[in-house]
């Protein structure tokens, strides 16, 4: 029986298939086995095909990692996932850690161990810390030629992905994908490289305007492709996913090969020099170009800034499918604040609910996450989906948090509310109107070029750590257009990337505060980069950011008085900015109810 990976994942997994997996790692005289949540192609989101994690654990979220051993074995998870992990996993067969642990976990393997991973799953950057961990302890990693785990899954694994891979209009992408082609290839010869080897999806379909479903609730193609400096390329596709409109999409410059002739075209490389971003593309990349005696070129994917700077086009695009959204999530809470209060349906509902809005816009090609409603203490859990075991009904007195968002041509959208079941109390709203302080300082802000959002992040966690109060996750992820909602390499977080912010870039801001057992609180909007330009009365440049999601705030959750007189301006503002560009999307008792969701404070 195929498995696949949604309500029915529960912390039997381990009992049942440790000990296959187990078996396997003893025929190839593996003492251990590393298991990523990533898969061949690094991607955040799997097809049910690669979700060796979650088979193996029970674990369904999309950061993680597992350290199996013959007699132990341990699951490691970020902040997001401290409680689903524990509701997933068995902690009689697995030790819970940080995720940034799993290399200190390594270096108390036992001395003479051999711990096994696969190297098409886990990239240079990462394999090297973990290999230096097992050396300390005196063990060794060893690259397999096949995966113990995926002879354990055997003949449930579900097939790989097939989707037809389609052109995505240029009236959606403002580029050709030969301008495309030519400006990168300069880059890769500039870089001193003959070609660039792209394994990422989304890098895929941007480059070649293509877009396709491999990869759940994102519009991605699986594949691989090698780009000349001239801009010619060679794009390796499974011929189930190539439709008849693709080669004259592609065009004379684009070769479309199977995959079967990756490694052939890789061998045929030898003495040319590649480049290859040792964090995106595997291992197995890089001993492969090794072995052909080709010279790899370490660099970051030259599709991922420009990617991520978006044009004009993809800018407007990205405004028109927020309006589109902003009316179909405000139907959604106006029917949350009149229907829902007096049925307190469950979240499976409320998910429903928020999906049915969405697809009556005839314009929605999916969601772009599995839709997040948590009732009272499920909003506690940032990531939390309504499943099976869990599903809470909304309780008066409670709050109900909403996380979703749309796949649209002409752009992705992502956008959180949390609104008040019944009458909120008065620590709600002081908590509440903390993250909204948060939210502002974050729309608001001003900063000189060359400002990476690392060295933002603190702006936006003040209002809530002059509170002593903290939230487990990033502030802001950068969001594609009609590609993936989180995409790098911009984000805004304590940690990460000194990636700069660049006019064009388009990120979330969504600060949040989560009290487990009760209840969780988390605004979120999009926001793109604005030009840099001095203000009035400045000297430098600088940039800010331009709101593009538009839909209430829950104004019984504000408490007015502990916001200053700019901060209510702001609230005010945008809610007047909401109603003037969602309101004529809007007909009826819904129209007149988000004029008065949209009053002034």
């Amino acid at each position: 029986m195929r498995q696949t990976f949604d309500e029915t994942t529960d912390p039997s997994f381990g009992a049942r298939h440790l000990p296959l997996l187990r078996a396997r790692m003893a025929e190839q005289g593996l003492d251990g086995f590393l298991i990523p949540h990533e898969d061949e192609h690094q991607n955040e989101y799997l097809p049910d095909a690669n979700e060796r994690l979650a088979w193996a654990t029970g674990f369904t979220g999309s950061a993680g990692a597992a350290v199996v051993m013959r007699d132990r074995a341990a699951m490691f998870t970020d902040g997001r996932y401290t409680v689903q992990v524990k509701a997933q996993t068995d902690p009689a067969l697995f030790e819970r850690f940080d995720l940034g642990d799993v290399a200190r976990y390594l270096e108390g393997a036992p001395q003479g161990a051999v711990i096994g991973y696969d190297p098409r799953l886990h990239s240079p950057d990462a394999l090297a810390q973990l290999q230096e961990a097992a050396s300390r302890a005196g063990a060794t990693l060893k690259p397999v030629e096949v995966n113990p785990l995926d002879q354990a899954w055997g003949e449930g694994r579900p097939a790989q992905p097939a989707a037809p891979v389609v052109p995505h209009p240029d009236d959606y992408s403002g580029e050709s994908h030969a301008a495309k082609r030519a400006r990168i290839g300069k880059a890769v010869a500039k870089a001193g490289a003959d070609a660039a080897l792209l394994t990422a999806p989304s890098s895929i379909a941007w480059l070649f305007n293509v877009r396709g479903g491999d990869v759940i609730r994102s519009p991605l193609p699986i594949g691989q492709a090698l780009l000349q400096a001239d801009g010619r390329a060679r794009l390796f596709l499974d011929s189930a996913k190539v439709t008849n409109a693709l080669p004259a999409w592609l065009g004379d410059e684009v070769q479309i090969e199977a995959p079967e002739r990756l490694a052939e075209a890789l061998d045929a490389l030898a003495g040319r020099r590649v480049m290859i971003d040792p964090a995106l593309s595997s291992a197995w990349y890089f001993d492969r170009l090794e072995q052909a005696g080709a010279t790899a070129v370490r660099a970051p994917d030259p599709c991922a800034v420009p990617r991520a700077v978006k044009n004009a086009v993809e800018i407007e695009g990205s405004r028109q499918a927020h309006i589109r959204d902003g009316a179909a999530l405000s139907r959604f809470l106006h029917w949350v604040d009149t229907t829902a209060q007096q049925t307190l349906p469950d979240e499976r509902e409320v998910v429903e609910a928020l999906e049915r809005f969405r697809e009556e816009t005839g314009a929605l090609k999916d969601l772009s996450f599995d839709t997040i409603a948590g009732a009272g203490p499920n909003g506690a859990l940032p990531h939390y989906k309504p499943v099976t075991r869990t599903i809470r009904r909304i309780e008066k007195g409670s709050l109900l948090l909403v996380d979703g968002g749309g796949q649209y041509l002409d752009g992705t959208t992502d956008v959180t509310r949390t609104v008040a079941v019944g009458e909120p109390s008065a620590d709600q709203r002081r908590m509440f109107t903390l993250v909204l302080k948060a939210h502002i300082a974050m729309a608001t802000i001003r900063f000189p070029p060359g400002t990476s959002g690392m060295a933002l992040d603190a702006i936006a966690r003040a209002p809530l750590w002059h509170a002593g109060l903290d939230y487990d996750h990033g502030t802001g992820h950068g969001v594609g257009s009609y590609l993936g909602v989180h995409e790098g390499p911009q984000r805004i977080a304590k940690w990460g990337t000194s990636q700069p912010l660049l006019e064009g870039m388009i990120l979330s801001n969504e600060p949040g505060y989560y009290r487990e057992g009760h209840w969780g609180i988390r605004i979120e909007t999009l926001q793109v980069v604005t030009p840099a330009v001095v203000p009035e009365g400045g000297e430098r440049p600088m940039h800010g950011f331009e709101q593009l999601t538009f839909a209430p705030l829950d104004r019984r959750l504000i408490e007015v008085g502990l916001l200053r007189p700019d901060e209510r301006a702001y609230v005010d503002a945008y809610h007047a900015e909401t109603l003037a560009k969602v309101g004529p999307l809007l007909d009826g008792e819904a129209k007149t109810w988000l004029a008065q969701a949209c009053a002034p404070l």
